[in-house]
């Protein structure tokens, strides 16, 4: 998968390396993650092998990002991911799914995740989706975002799903930043934005970072998330 950083749009790097939690129910990813990263120079301060002990080791270590596992005993990573940024909405979840396009996609990103991996992810890439999240930015590209959510949301309304919902907070946005937020729901970039309506990049991260506390959006993942369940942006229009 694609990553992006879209500088501006989220808090600053932090200086030191992140601090991270992994839970896996397979000893041998979560060894090899770790390996991975501890070799990079980012600091794994705990492990947990479900969702319960995800959540446990979340509340007692407060780590940067956590690395979940969907499918887990006990507590699945959906859930663990719920409990986690209930407690902890500062904290980063990343996903981790064994194939593409999981089934839980869009449940996840409804559920506060930045991001996905595969668990076959290459080191490198490892690495950085780690400290891409813990800037505050989505892991996956505006584009990919907007396929994955698209692609469930479109099997949602096949099922019936329920009839979209204005969020309270929007009337809270300008004109400009509604116009801003629709087309982030179809997976502008803030180049692509900037190009849009004819204004600098930089402004265009004023408007990004305004929808976000405004709304108090984590990332550009939760925003596209926001943007198709309020009905700003619907399956299948480009």
């Amino acid at each position: 998968m694609t990553t992006t950083h879209t500088p501006g749009a989220g808090p600053e790097p932090r200086a030191a390396s992140p601090r991270v939690v992994i839970a896996d129910d397979q000893e041998l990813v979560r060894t090899g993650f770790r390996m991975i990263l501890t070799a990079r120079g980012i600091d794994v301060v705990g492990v947990a092998a479900d969702g319960v002990e995800a959540v446990s080791e979340v509340r007692r270590l407060r780590p940067d990002v956590v690395l979940l596992d969907i499918r887990m005993p006990r507590l699945d990573g959906l859930e663990a991911a719920r409990q986690i940024l209930a407690e902890a909405p500062e904290c980063r979840v990343i996903m981790l799914t064994t194939f593409d396009l999981d089934q839980y996609v869009y449940a996840a990103l409804a559920a506060g995740a930045s991001g996905f991996l595969l668990k076959d992810v290459t080191p490198e890439h490892l690495a950085n989706a780690v400290r891409l999240v813990d800037t505050g930015d989505a892991l996956l590209s505006p584009s990919i975002t907007r396929r994955l959510v698209e692609r469930c949301a479109a099997g949602s309304a096949a099922r019936g799903g329920p009839t979209p919902v204005p969020h309270p907070d929007l009337d809270a946005l300008t004109p400009r930043e509604r116009e801003v937020l629709t087309l982030m729901g179809h997976g502008l970039s803030n180049a692509e934005l900037a190009r849009e309506f004819t204004l600098s990049e930089a402004t265009v991260k004023t408007h990004v970072a305004r929808i976000f506390a405004k709304l108090s959006l984590r990332d550009r993942a939760q925003a596209v998330v926001l943007a198709y369940e309020t009905g700003l942006v619907t399956p299948g229009t480009g």
